[in-house]
């Protein structure tokens, strides 16, 4: 990969991963649209651990208190609030664990979902969908109100976000708002659904490099992770400061420019 390449990517997957408008669907994109070809598999695995470095360190405190909770009070029928939160995120990632395993062995994404015509589909659906629920939500509540049926509506919205267009911050937020969580309820609740996702998909990328051997460019392996780190970590500060004043509509209206452009190209194509 020239540098070009190795930043775009890098902070495509940075600003991305924790927006409402699909990391996967912009790290799809410029190889469809530039004509470059796959990044690669150790690529992606520094990416991903870069954005898992970014919200493990932004919320350091709060994982804390929830590890803490979690084997002081987890298993009592008086659990406290941050312990319920750390179930909460053990439960809510269950249901795309389930499908992102079915996904996997069926290789049913690649296959069928990553393509131009399915991410412009899902771009401007969801767009509309979250500007639906942006009208009507009444953010009220915060992320350690989460009942459990919360969490099984939030787990299946984040399942759903399998496929590329849709996003999992966008789609988890909108379930979130939905039910009621304030924007920035929602976002942290998203952010820290995160965590254990992104050490999945990571995971699983790190199996299928070990069982595909090849040479590593270091150089571009530290700097798509530092890359991909500092911006993340950016995007998540930036947008738990604004979401409260700005709501979701900058994102709505992003998501439903970048659908009719991908339109437009699949018709000029």
């Amino acid at each position: 990969m020239d540098w070009l390449q190795i930043i775009l990517l890098a902070l495509i997957q940075g600003l991305t991963e924790f927006l409402p408008i699909s990391s996967s669907a912009h790290l799809i994109l410029p190889a469809q649209i530039l004509g470059w070809q796959d990044q690669g598999l150790a690529f992606d695995v520094a990416l991903h651990v870069g954005t898992l470095t970014a919200v493990i360190i932004y919320f350091r405190r709060e994982i804390g208190l929830m590890t803490t909770a979690f084997f002081r009070s987890g298993f009592s029928r008086n659990m406290e609030r941050d312990a319920k939160l750390a179930w909460a995120v053990i439960w809510g990632t269950v249901p795309v664990g389930l499908v992102g395993l079915i996904f996997s062995v069926f290789d049913i994404v690649d296959l069928y979902l990553r393509s131009v015509p399915v991410i412009a589909t899902t771009t401007i659906v969801f767009a509309l969908l979250l500007w639906w629920i942006e009208k009507r939500a009444s953010v009220s509540r915060s992320e350690y109100d989460i009942t459990w049926k919360d969490i099984a509506i939030v787990g299946l919205a984040q399942a759903m976000a399998l496929v590329p267009g849709t996003s999992r911050s966008g789609a988890t937020m909108m379930a979130g708002l939905w039910l009621g969580l304030t924007r920035s309820a929602a976002a942290r609740f998203s952010f820290l659904l995160s965590i254990p996702v992104i050490i999945l998909s990571g995971g699983l990328t790190s199996l299928k490099l070990i069982q595909q051997p090849t040479v590593v460019h270091w150089g571009e392996i530290f700097a798509g992770f530092s890359i991909a780190a500092i911006s993340a970590f950016a995007c998540i500060h930036f947008f738990l400061k604004l979401i409260d004043r700005i709501g979701m509509m900058p994102f709505v209206w992003y998501r439903l420019a970048l659908g009719a452009a991908l339109i437009v190209m699949l018709t000029l194509s």
